[in-house]
């Protein structure tokens, strides 16, 4: 009889040795029954074969592979394509994987088994430890159980080339389509910097002379121009100067030349009015004395205009003097002082000309030195944005390379590849049921079955065999206890317990034998 409270080792014993047959006969006659019922169910043959993933045998420092997915993924995507209905179906049909169930159950329930029937298990690698745990998969188990060896090896093989074909299939496209998809970008890439190298020129001829690049050559022009605008500045003063000095020398040339052709003149004139005094004279002596007023006056004034003929220069002849005028009008000296006073106006203005143009070129060179900051800004802004799309080019064109080099290694299947190290093997005895570990099962479940049938049996079993029985369950406390005594008739001990109430009220006694 159980119950709650902690028994001891002899109890267990106790019940072990009343219980012995519900414990027995289930742990012997379970692991028959399991055994026996295992022989009816069909043997199951289980193929497998290893199949490792070899490195693509260019280096990866002179092409670099496009593919960059870990093979755990990869392999978990191709094990979802390649058991997928449209991939299954065939092998069932073909196969005939299950002949008897083809037609009578339907074929998404058949296909569903067969996945089951399909294990795929990726072998992990540990290379060590040398920066940092370094973990690979270098490998993967192919398995498939069948009820014929033979119809095992084949499918697994048929699974087997599937993976294969199904992981060249999708490094070839991820290379492809990566290589198509760079070419796109490489396009859009090469028109954004056409746009910007166009902006960079047009902003070069919009402002040509004025680029940063060329700010020390405006400031050296600059300065040159300068330097020449102070030479003409100069030059036109010294023309000024030697033209003043020229018309001051003209000017005394000509008031000399004047006076002497003005002498000419008055000796003209002393002898016209000397004729025309003794024409008068004549015609006075002719009506008056030589006594007459206006005679002696008369004759007083051709007596003055003699003295004043004689005083004069010398007169040149006429002929001489129509000879100068055939010839030129002024002389030489004067001439030549009017040639050099024109020259030096027409140099005078030339250099005022290259005055003026000097003073053009320093205000527009002046403009373009204040104009460089703000230049140099948007020029700076334009050759950002050109380089960023020219790096970004660059970058893409040598990844477009390098992608064409992956694919066409891809394409000769020198990348990354599956090898088959293991075939898939012709199974020698069946992978299920494994009938000693089914015996082994059905032992260990008898034994529990009987283990709980002798517990069922206790828990209902209320017979008190001892004292301590008595006492847990009557839970009453001792008064006394009588020593053993020779029995009266049986020769069998015989123990007395008086049991009680001591609250104060009647006590009241009970026997108990045992």
């Amino acid at each position: 009889m159980l119950g709650d409270r902690e028994l001891s080792f002899e109890q267990y014993l106790a019940i072990l040795k009343r219980r012995a047959w519900w414990l027995v006969v289930p742990t012997v006659i379970v692991p028959i029954v399991a055994y026996l019922g295992s022989l009816l169910i069909p043997n199951r043959y289980t193929s497998q074969t290893l199949v490792l993933v070899e490195e693509q045998k260019v280096p990866d420092i002179f092409v670099k592979p496009v593919v960059t997915e870990e093979l755990n993924q990869r392999l978990a995507t191709m094990q979802e394509q390649i058991l997928s209905r449209t991939r299954l179906q065939p092998l069932i049909e073909r196969f005939r994987i299950f002949p008897s169930e083809v037609g009578n159950v339907p074929m998404d329930e058949l296909v569903d088994r067969m996945r089951k029937l399909v294990s795929v298990t990726a072998v992990h690698a540990d290379f060590g430890d040398t920066s940092g745990p370094r973990k690979g998969l270098p490998g993967f188990y192919i398995s498939f159980t069948a009820s014929d060896p033979h119809l095992a090896q084949q499918v697994c093989g048929e699974i087997t080339s599937m993976f294969m074909e199904e992981n060249l299939k999708a490094r070839e496209q991820s290379a492809e389509g990566t290589t198509q998809f760079l070419g796109t970008q490489l396009d859009e890439a090469k028109r954004k910097m056409d746009e910007e190298d166009g902006k960079l020129a047009e902003f070069k001829q919009r402002y040509i002379g004025q680029l940063p690049d060329q700010e020390q050559a405006n400031i050296s022009v600059l300065s040159a121009l300068n330097g020449q605008l102070d030479a003409a500045n100069q030059a036109v003063a010294r023309a000024q100067q030697d033209k003043t000095f020229a018309e001051s020398m003209l000017a005394q040339q000509l008031a000399a030349w004047k006076a002497s052709r003005s002498g000419a003149q008055d000796s003209d004139n002393l002898q016209k009015k000397l004729d025309d005094l003794q024409s008068q004279l004549t015609t006075l002596e002719a009506r008056y004395t030589s006594d007459y007023p206006d005679v002696i006056k008369t004759k007083n004034e051709i007596a003055e205009v003699q003295k004043e003929m004689d005083s004069a220069p010398p007169v040149p002849s006429k002929s001489d003097q129509a000879n100068d005028k055939s010839t030129q009008s002024e002389p030489q000296d004067i001439r030549q002082l009017r040639s050099q006073i024109h020259q030096l106006e027409d140099l005078r203005l030339e250099k005022t000309k290259a005055q003026e143009d000097l003073q053009k070129q320093i205000r527009a060179y002046q403009s373009r030195v204040q104009m460089s900051p703000v230049v140099e800004q948007e020029y700076k802004a334009l050759t950002r944005d050109y380089q960023t799309a020219l790096n970004f080019y660059n970058d893409l064109l040598s990844k477009k390379t390098q992608s064409a080099m992956a694919t066409d290694l891809e394409r000769k299947q020198e990348g990354e590849q599956f090898r088959v190290m293991d075939p898939p093997n012709l199974p020698g005895k069946p992978t299920s049921p494994d009938r000693p570990m089914v015996a082994l099962g059905g032992l260990g479940g008898g034994l529990a079955l009987g283990l709980g049938m002798v517990f069922l049996m206790e828990m209902r079993d209320k017979t008190l065999r001892s004292d301590e029985d008595v006492l847990f369950y009557l839970r009453l406390p001792v008064l006394t206890h009588i020593p053993t005594v020779l029995p009266e008739g049986n020769g069998k001990p015989r123990k007395q317990t008086i049991l009680g109430k001591p609250d104060g009220a009647e006590s009241k006694q009970q026997k108990v034998e045992v």
